[in-house]
């Protein structure tokens, strides 16, 4: 039967939906000195959602978002990701899941002895992708992110918001199923943040789906899109056309 697969020991486990890419059940996550980062989490991200998550330090967002890369696995409750338990995933899979995942993070990242073009190329490289597939994707990313002239340009040579554009064609380049934005425009002046926020419209509006973790009250207040607040590991709001703060 369609949205239900067979678990260990023929366990009987409910899939979620085929439109979503991403589902927490239940989630909670206890570290060995007992602290809980996580308590109780739901939530379900649509194919082609774009989402803010936001809340004070220590809230639980970067935990979130290492769940969903399976960086860690949740304590209680179940992840899917495109349909697939992450706890069940084997380790040797891991790489597989990660490649429907696109990560950006407010450092950048890159490789500072790699020029552009190498370092989007090297998410492709290392994922064992065809040579002959590998500079037409770069290409095609690069122009989307507007980098193509500087392709030949190391990360020393670039501009913070250059570098964060190359960042983001990184992430592009595998056609993942989700972006995850952790305080992408946090070292970033305003003007250049909100260029970078426009960049990542324009590809959840070619169907990416968008996760993004910031304190930037004034952009999540002013484009109104679906805002998840985390205070103390639990979803204390999950609201479309939301603001920063909650409007009562």
């Amino acid at each position: 039967m369609r949205g239900l697969l067979t678990g260990r020991a023929g366990a009987r486990v409910r899939r979620p939906p085929d439109n979503t890419v991403l589902v927490l059940r239940d989630v909670t996550k206890e570290y060995a000195n007992g602290k809980q980062a996580l308590r109780d989490v739901d939530l379900v991200i649509p194919e082609g959602d774009f989402v803010f998550l936001v809340g004070p330090s220590g809230a639980g967002k970067s935990t979130l978002m290492k769940l969903i890369i399976r960086d860690e696995l949740a304590s209680h409750g179940e992840v899917f990701l495109d349909g697939e338990d992450l706890a069940r995933v084997p380790r040797r899979q891991v790489p597989r899941i990660r490649r429907k995942i696109g990560t950006v993070f407010q450092d950048f990242k890159l490789l500072p002895s790699k020029t552009v073009r190498e370092n989007v190329a090297f998410a492709l490289e290392v994922t064992g992708t065809p040579r002959r597939q590998v500079g037409p994707a770069v290409d095609r990313v690069l122009a989307l992110v507007g980098l193509s002239a500087q392709a030949s340009q190391t990360p020393a040579q670039l501009s913070g918001g250059e570098r964060q554009r190359t960042a983001i064609a990184r992430a592009l380049v595998h056609d993942p199923r989700i972006i995850i934005a952790d305080e992408p425009t946090g070292n970033l002046d305003p003007l250049i943040s909100w260029e970078i926020i426009q960049l990542l419209l324009r590809i959840n509006e070619l169907g990416v789906t968008v996760l993004m973790a910031t304190h930037d009250a004034d952009v999540v207040t002013a484009l109104r899109k679906r805002v998840v607040a985390l205070e103390d590991g639990r979803v204390i709001r999950d609201e479309v056309g939301g603001a920063y703060h909650r409007e009562d």
